[in-house]
Order: C-alpha cells, then structure tokens, then sequence
C-alpha cells in the first residue's frame, strides 16, 4: 500500500504538465518538493515512472499504467468537489426521492420537469411503494427523503418511527365510490353494513387492507370478509374499473374530482365522517438536508398543495 496519497496528485500534474516545474507552479509548492515526492513514489511501487532526459521527462509504460488509473479519479474528484461547492448556493446534483406510487406518477414527473426548467443541474431517481418498503430505503441512505401514505402505515409493519420526522405535506379525502350505473342498480339509498360489505369490491392489495380499513373506520368491523371481485396495483386502473361498472372501491377523492362533479362516479357516504389521510414529507431526524433538498422540498410542498387544493 502507499504511504501518501497525496503523491499520486503531484504525479499526476507532473504527467500532465510534463515537468516538474509546471507541477510545482500548479500545486503551490517548490520543485524540490515535486522532485522528492516522485522519487519516494517511485521507490514505494519499485519501477521508474519517467526517463529524464535533459529538463524533458518521458512516462515509461509503468508511468503511462499509472496514469491511466489515476486520472479518471482526479478529474471525477475535481468535478465533483465543484459541485459541492456549487450545491452551496445553487441546486444541483442527484436527488433521490421516495412516493407512494399513484401519488407519484400523478403529481412528480410535471413537478419534476417544472423545477429542472429552473435548474437543468438536478437529476432524480424517483423510487416507488409502500411505507413498508419506502422506510427502509430511507433508513439505508437509499433515498434522501420520502413522501409516505401514513394510512397505508395503519396496515403493514413498518417498525420503530423514532428515527423518522414526518411533516404532513397535504391531506386527501378517503372514499368509497362506484359508477352512478352501479349505485343505483345495487346499492339504491342502503348504504348499511349488510347491504355494502355483499357488493363486489375492487383493491389495491390481496390482503384488502385499504377496504377492511375503510370498513373499521365507518362501521367498526376490524375484520370484514368482501367479495373481491378485482385486485390491480393502480389507482388509475381501479378509477376505470369503477367507471366500467366493475364494482366499488377505496380512492382518493382528489383523483376524481370531476368525475365527482359530473356524477359519473358516486361518493357512498354512510353516517361517519370520511377518513382524511395524510401525505407526509419524512426524513431521517438526525439528518442534515444538502441545498439543493432544501430548495426542492419547498417548491415540491408548494406545487402538490396547489394541484390538490
């Protein structure tokens, strides 16, 4: 192993200006300096780097090996200490971002392109899932933040939350809807227990979490036993599901809102008020956000509370 590293650098400088004396002007120091640094780096790896003729220095093929490994880590390493100077006072870099996943697909590819308009500089890698998975991710240093669906949270085990701090970003009404076909061929004006848990149900999930929780909250039946007649992992799937006359399910209100108002799709109310669940914005507590999260968090908190207000 090599003793000093920091002689790799004036050997790459002494390659690339080829002399000494151009390394000694670029890394500030005396070109006795340069000189002993190659010499000791030359007897560390036990082959001569350069032929000197004259004041001329040739690489020897060890030389050019050396250099081949080297330079692609000084020339990363010297991008990437000017982007951590720039990421100072000016957003960019890498982002990495957690969201549950119709939330995401609906809201984060425009947010995601309306802020790189502003700062070409950013890149993002947008992962998606379930509180389950997405904690985890954000424990590994995986993802640096995450939006978490804290209703989903009610119905998977998902550990210990001291570690995370959870900032609610907007809250969404929580539903059961179905086409206005649908309501008023099986379900008329008796929204009871007897008459809604014999319908046909649409899911997210096999395990009909999103629905037996939906029933313990309006009906205070913990565990419901439904027909499920379909199952899709797609908010966008079950909306046309219940649009196509498929059977009724658990949704988000925003998500069809003019389906709402147009009286396509039916809210079904019962005499409880509706499940209001929270999007939140999670970090890890003892962690330090860069600028550039700083500056996106705030336009991302921004832009979600303006497309669902």
């Amino acid at each position: 192993m090599l003793q000093n590293f920091d002689r790799l650098k004036v050997f790459y400088h002494v390659f690339t200006e080829e002399s000494v004396v151009g390394a000694a002007n670029i890394l500030h120091v005396s070109q006795s300096a340069v000189s002993q640094a190659l010499l000791k780096l030359e007897r560390e790896i036990h082959s001569p780097l350069f032929i000197r003729l004259h004041k001329q220095l040739v690489p020897t093929a060890a030389g050019e090996q050396l250099y081949g490994i080297v330079r692609p880590f000084m020339e990363n390493m010297d991008g990437y200490l000017k982007n951590l100077q720039q990421a100072k006072d000016h957003p960019v870099g890498e982002l990495r971002i957690g969201s549950p996943p119709e939330f995401g697909k609906s809201y984060l590819p425009s947010i995601v392109a309306d802020f790189r308009e502003q700062y070409p500089d950013v890149t993002f890698i947008l992962k998606f899932g379930t509180p389950e998975k997405l904690l985890p991710l954000l424990r590994g240093g995986r993802v640096d933040f995450a939006l978490v669906d804290v209703f989903l949270m009610q119905s998977t085990h998902v550990g210990s939350l001291d570690m995370y701090n959870f900032d609610p970003v907007v809250e969404e009404e929580v539903i059961l809807a179905c086409s206005k076909e649908y309501f008023d061929s099986k379900i008329g004006e008796d929204v009871t227990f007897a008459s809604l848990s014999q319908q046909n149900f649409i899911n997210y999930q096999e395990d009909l979490q999103t629905v037996k929780q939906w029933f313990r909250h309006h009906f205070a039946k913990p565990n419901v036993q439904v027909r499920n007649v379909l199952t899709v992992d797609s908010h966008e799937a079950v909306i046309s599901a219940i649009q196509h006359n498929v059977g009724i399910g658990v949704v988000a209100s925003h998500f069809i809102k003019d389906e709402l108002g147009n009286n396509q799709i039916v809210h079904i109310r019962t005499s409880k008020p509706e499940i209001i669940n929270s999007i939140s914005l999670v970090h890890l507590q003892d962690k330090i956000p860069t600028f550039t999260e700083k500056v996106f968090e705030r336009y991302l908190v921004d832009k979600i509370k303006n497309m669902t207000s």
